[in-house]
């Protein structure tokens, strides 16, 4: 069975336009910080090991999304992961935002390379992480967006 990373987020009034709704680029953020919780708590590689000691980063190369429906001030939303694509140091993630009612709010598929941050070239992601990547592969999942994905 495959692992779902999942967790919370409450919308902020930070998050939010004047319409009470979360601003689109509020989103971006919570996808990293998303991503960020997933490394530290699931793959045993939180930032600042991996940016620090590491030398490392998992910048986004391609990136795509849907926005389905608005989010809005004081709700919790919970955010899922699932690995589309696993390859020696790139890998592709899909992440669907869910609202309070189990609706979907956005879902975005993303592609993330493994970078030596000295050299800004790729390099493999280290045997663990990617082994702990491994248990989030959803097989039946087809990586959407660009053909190059």
């Amino acid at each position: 069975m495959t692992a779902v990373f999942r967790n919370t987020v409450l919308v902020r009034f930070k998050h939010c336009d004047a319409a009470g709704i979360v601003f689109y680029p509020r989103y971006f953020e919570m996808l990293n910080d998303f991503i960020e919780d997933w490394f530290a708590q699931a793959l045993d590689w939180p930032f600042d090991a991996m940016h620090g000691a590491g030398h490392a980063g998992v910048p986004t190369a391609d990136l795509h999304c849907r926005f389905v429906a608005p989010s809005r001030l004081g709700e919790t939303l919970t955010r899922e992961l699932r690995v589309v694509k696993l390859g020696q140091s790139s890998f592709t993630v899909q992440v669907r935002f869910m609202g309070p009612d189990s609706g979907l709010r956005l879902q975005v598929t993303q592609r993330l390379v493994c970078v030596d941050t000295g050299k800004i070239a790729p390099r493999p992601l280290p045997d663990p992480v990617r082994q702990a990547m491994a248990s989030y592969v959803d097989e039946t999942l087809a990586p959407t967006g660009s053909p190059g994905i």
